[in-house]
């Protein structure tokens, strides 16, 4: 069955290095396509300030925008919170029954597993789990296969290189008035100028 990969976040702003990680899983896993789930207010993250709904989901379309192999999911916006990745791969497994779904996560929250809203049942329902590593604490799966029985048999890791790109830093160095043009497409970069978005007050 063909691959579909779930590429999730806050896309605050989507930038660079994110299309890098997601073109690395495109390749090394073999996906037909990847879904980019555009979260509106992850339950791990509450409190935070976002911008606008609108405003993400317009920048991420001018990404994905000259990228067939990438598609805007808005699997999370179609409904109301919380919105746990169980949920998620449950209705996108139900909208593509003739794919297999691969989660796409970073090696931090490949250890955050067990944390997360029925962690269990959210393996189950995924074919597998494509860990980009990342630099520092590797995720420990002897560990994890105690807690999350059957998770050391789902992972597919994916040497994606280092990307010291971060949508919180794009956040500050506009709000700090410092150079950021060169982590973004052109069109997310005259988006974020044209409608002023991330300046401090």
């Amino acid at each position: 069955m063909p691959a579909l990969g779930i590429f999730g976040g806050t896309f605050d702003p989507p930038h660079l290095g994110h299309l890098i990680l997601a073109d690395e899983a495109l390749h090394a896993l073999g996906l037909a396509r990847v879904l980019w789930v555009l979260t509106p207010d992850p339950p791990h993250k509450q409190g935070r300030q976002f911008a606008p709904l609108p405003h993400r989901r317009a920048m991420l379309e001018l990404l994905l925008a000259d990228e067939p192999a990438f598609e805007l999911s808005t699997v999370e916006i179609d409904r109301p919170g919380p919105h746990y990745a169980l949920d998620t791969v449950l209705l996108l497994a139900a909208q593509n029954p003739a794919c297999d779904l691969l989660y796409l996560m970073g090696e931090d929250s490949l250890r955050d597993l067990p944390t997360w809203h029925r962690p269990a049942d959210f393996l189950a329902t995924v074919h597998a789990l494509g860990v980009m590593r990342r630099p520092g604490l590797p995720a420990d799966l002897t560990a994890l296969e105690a807690v999350l029985p059957g998770l050391s048999a789902k992972v597919r890791f994916v040497d994606a290189p280092g990307i010291e790109i971060s949508s919180s830093d794009i956040r500050r160095r506009i709000a700090e008035g410092r150079p950021f043009r060169r982590f973004l497409t052109p069109a997310v970069y005259d988006y974020i100028r044209q409608h002023r978005l991330y300046r401090s007050a």
